[in-house]
Order: structure tokens, then C-alpha cells, then sequence
């Protein structure tokens, strides 16, 4: 199985952080990168070959990473020369992955079975597969709903639940083989061509852990709970750390 790992963001919410370190790198509870969690559970769940996306400080996880066999994983790399956005760096070595293969990003802790959400998709025959989860939002502030000018609805600070994009995603290579090398393309771009075009992604939904690091105060959070959350996140660490040995 083979994952495409979107590590080149200039992670702009986490500065002052990503001004000397790129986000895959950030240290998670003193001991451990995001990156190197995310490939030990890879590689314990049965995948073997990783692409890296890189651009802001690409040197650093080539570094960090070299060719994988730290983790027992074979890694390569694609380097962004200009921003190509979320989507856009993948038609770039589209010639490099399987007809089904993994997308992700950088910087996400979460318990989530990789490798059962891509054999899901491999499956349903959808064109794109979206791992959500449900995030609650509290709302500081009275909400209003109203009918023209008229109250209908009042409610005094709400929690509100949404499904989201939880950054990974399973995908066919036909969905991307239109798009030319090189072309800048938002993963929300991607999903509106799909829908205009009368395809419609598939919704993976998952109620187990998630954070995504992508501001200071979700960072400090996944630092706060990594010790409670370790056994969670790294299940089967003995076995990883065996390959590595």
C-alpha cells in the first residue's frame, strides 16, 4: 500500500513554530515528530511506500525521514518548485502511485485504521473517499434565526456539531488524470469539479481520535494529551520499534 504525505505547507497559523521548524516535524509530547508517529502507525498497519510532498523547509524532513528505513518503509520525495495548493502536488507523481492510494496531511494525530479506510475505498467504487469526523463548535455569542425581520429562533451560546475533513483522504488515480502536472488545486476545488461533473465523493465517518495541528492552541492541546492518548495513537510501538531495531 502506498501513501502520499502533503509536507510542503508553510504552516502560516503555527508561526512562530514553522519559522525554523516545517509542521510534520513539531515535536508532539517531548518525544516524538508528528511525522515519525505517523509512519510508525503506517508501517504497522501494513504500508510499505510513502511520498513526500515537500517545499517550506523541505531539506529538514528529508533529514528527518531519509529513505524511510528507520520506520521499514521505502520513502521518496516530490518537490513543490512553486505552490501548487493541497491537491495540485500529487498530479506530479501520479505516475509514481497505484490505481488507490492514500492522501494525507502532515500533520494529523488520529487513531484512525489507515489501511481499513483505503480498503474501504477501494471497494465502493466512489472516486474519492473523505475521512470525517464530527467537531464540535461552542458558539460565544446569542444566536439568531429569523424570518425576514421577525425572531423565530434564539439560542444563548450553542455547541454546534459539523462533519469535517479530517485531512485524509483515499483517491483512484482516473480522478486526478485529467489535471495536468503542475497546476495549483485546492482539495475544495477538487471536490466542486467532482460534483459539478455529477461524481460524488464518499464520506468515511470516524468517532475515534483526532486532532489537527494546524493552530498554537490545538498544538498545546495535543501535547497536554499525548501521555493519556499515547497508548492510543502508538497501539503497536513495540512492534515498530522492532522493525527499526
Amino acid at each position: 500500500m502506498h501513501v502520499a504525505i502533503l509536507a510542503g505547507g508553510r504552516g502560516v497559523r503555527l508561526r512562530p513554530y514553522t519559522t525554523a521548524l516545517p509542521k510534520p516535524l513539531m515535536p508532539i509530547g517531548g518525544e516524538y515528530a508528528i511525522i515519525d508517529i505517523i509512519l510508525q502507525q503506517l508501517r504497522a498497519q501494513g504500508f510499505r511506500r510513502v511520498t513526500l510532498a515537500v517545499g517550506h523547509l523541505s531539506a529538514l524532513i528529508r533529514a528527518f525521514v531519509g529513505d524511510g528505513a528507520r520506520w521499514g518503509i521505502r520513502a521518496d520525495y516530490a518537490e513543490e518548485d512553486q505552490p501548487l495548493d493541497t491537491i495540485g502536488p500529487l498530479f506530479n507523481f501520479l505516475d509514481r502511485l497505484p490505481e488507490h492510494f492514500l492522501v494525507m496531511n502532515g500533520d494529523v494525530l488520529t487513531n484512525l485504521d489507515y489501511a481499513a479506510f483505503l480498503r474501504d475505498h477501494e471497494g465502493s467504487g466512489a472516486p474519492l473517499t473523505i475521512a470525517s469526523y464530527q467537531r464540535k463548535v461552542k458558539i460565544d455569542f446569542g444566536t439568531l434565526e429569523t424570518i425576514g425581520d421577525r425572531l423565530v429562533r434564539f439560542s444563548e451560546k450553542p455547541t454546534l456539531s459539523y462533519g469535517v475533513s479530517m485531512g485524509v483522504y483515499a483517491i483512484s488515480g482516473k480522478t486526478l488524470a485529467q489535471y495536468p502536472k503542475n497546476t495549483p488545486l485546492g482539495f475544495d476545488e477538487l471536490v466542486l469539479d467532482l460534483l459539478a461533473g455529477g461524481e460524488r465523493p464518499r464520506v468515511y465517518e470516524f468517532d475515534g481520535y483526532w486532532m489537527d495541528i494546524g493552530s498554537p492552541d490545538d498544538y498545546e492541546e495535543a501535547n497536554r494529551c499525548f501521555q493519556d492518548m499515547r497508548s492510543t495513537l502508538l497501539p503497536t510501538l513495540s512492534a515498530a520499534e522492532e522493525v527499526v531495531a
